[in-house]
């Protein structure tokens, strides 16, 4: 079963053994040389990765039945009716405060009509569109579009058509699939009924039967490629190819497209690895591992660091990104499908107030907000566990995988009214356990989610310069 740490863990076997193609047209074309062609590979692995891994995530949740992650097929919601556990493994950090609904979308043939029921105004809620180049092109919700019920349209690349009666907003996609991830409110367990009520009134459906009328023919079926944890090592760029044909080019993406067209890598075309002089499989090689190292690195360092945590902008549209692939790439990796920074804001952490790596199996530590400095939101915010090596919730005792705002009447307060949270992976002892955020026993890496975040002071906004800052994690004494 893949999981997106194996998508990530791509090395330089990535490219050995990938499909023949016309090797021979190929070669006998402008070939570049082989530090271009390094450096192509560079560029083309960064440029690819998030689309590859999107590309894998849609395989799991939408085509492959077997995936042991089947959600639903195309253009159909899937309502999960509980949050994530360590036992959801197709995307890294997922979070565990607001039980999923999604829908995957194929826009090829028409439209799609996303419709949502009335929401209570004290409920957030959030629909989050986000294309195959994991652009996040649109959003519905409270922050959005506010409560109120209503019918928005999603559109593919090239649709020209006109806008229906009663149809609130359309919203393009710039890819023929796209996804859309809703995020709903739970503020504890007891009030699961009162969600599954709220999704229950989502609905997807086709144009033509939001209008009534007669469907039109069919998109062709495709032959998705397979796509798991090996396959992807050897065929990456054979994916990007697959996935490049439902993606008309933008014109940020003409520069980098016109370079991997260079080595045989496009729509239509097929990277023949096994067929390249030896001198130029060393450098494909080379390149690929240096765009790992790249993408690796510019997670690390992305943003600012603030006692500890790292704060930055990694999500956006198009216009956001303007041909920043690296920027995408890092955003993929740190926690792919995340929001725009006025949707939620995410503190990362792998690092305590000292900047010294956070580790279960040496220390244990405490987070605590000083009194009346909690996360300022209009919604709410939480602090999430994972485990550092695969950035995937960790199985624990308490079956806890975060703290958050609505939990804050079961936590206990110090007397100066600030509030301590311990992480930490055995408990701290009966007295402190409702505070008790469990670690691996081993690296440790946190993020904090402050949805929809305060714009006026104190504000985490803009990230890194705001006027509200997390507080560190430090060792426990």
């Amino acid at each position: 079963m893949l999981t997106k740490r194996d998508l990530l863990r791509s090395t330089a076997v990535i490219a050995a053994g990938a499909a023949i193609a016309r090797p021979s047209l190929l070669m006998a074309q402008s070939y570049p040389g082989i530090i271009e062609a390094k450096d192509i590979a560079e560029e083309g692995f960064i440029y690819g990765l998030p689309i590859v891994m999107n590309y894998a995530i849609m395989y799991e949740y939408a085509v492959d039945q077997n995936s042991g992650q089947f959600k639903a097929p195309f253009n159909q919601i899937k309502n999960e009716s509980n949050v994530y556990t360590y036992k959801d493994t197709a995307v890294i950090s997922p979070n565990s405060d607001t039980p999923y609904s999604l829908v995957w979308m194929d826009l090829r043939s028409e439209p799609m009509v996303l419709s949502v029921p009335a929401v209570d105004a004290t409920r957030y809620y959030s629909v989050q569109l986000i294309d195959g180049n994991t652009y996040n092109y649109g959003y519905i919700g409270r922050r959005a579009t506010g409560n109120d019920a209503g019918d928005y349209m999603v559109v593919g690349p090239d649709w020209k058509g006109a806008t229906p009666a009663g149809v609130k907003k359309v919203f393009q996609s710039s890819t023929q699939f796209s996804l859309a991830l809703y995020r709903t409110q739970l503020f504890d367990q007891a009030d699961i009924d009162n969600v599954t009520k709220v999704q229950a009134g989502y609905k997807a459906q086709p144009l033509s039967a939001y209008l009534k009328q007669s469907a039109p023919p069919a998109s062709p079926a495709l032959n998705f490629p397979k796509i798991d944890k090996e396959l992807v090592k050897t065929n990456f760029f054979e994916y990007l190819d697959f996935c490049l044909q439902f993606a008309p080019a933008l014109e940020s993406e003409k520069d980098i497209r016109a370079k991997l067209a260079r080595i045989g890598v496009g729509a239509g075309k097929t990277f023949s690895f096994k067929d390249l002089p030896l001198e130029h499989k060393a450098e494909i090689l080379i390149g690929m591992k240096q765009g790992e190292r790249k993408v690796d690195e510019a997670v690390d360092k992305a943003g600012v660091s603030v006692n500890g945590w790292r704060l930055s902008s990694l999500f956006g549209d198009a216009t956001f990104f303007n041909g920043d692939w690296l920027k995408r790439a890092a955003g993929a990796k740190a926690g792919i499908f995340g929001n725009d920074d006025e949707e939620a804001t995410y503190p990362l952490g792998k690092f305590d107030s000292e900047d010294r790596p956070l580790d279960g199996s040496k220390h244990n530590y405490t987070l605590t907000f000083p009194a009346d400095q909690l996360p300022p939101v209009n919604a709410f915010w939480s602090v999430t566990m994972y485990d550092g090596k695969t950035q995937l919730l960790i199985e624990n005792p308490i079956n806890r995988y975060l703290i958050n705002s609505p939990m804050l009447p079961t936590l206990k307060k110090n007397a100066d009214g600030s509030l301590t949270l311990y992480v930490q992976h055995k408990s701290p002892g009966e007295d402190k356990e409702s505070n008790w955020l469990p670690a691996p026993n081993g690296p440790i890496y946190t993020a904090m989610r402050l949805y929809w975040p305060k714009t006026e002071a104190p504000s985490i906004l803009p990230p890194g310069e705001g006027t509200w800052q997390p507080p560190g994690i430090t060792v426990a004494e």
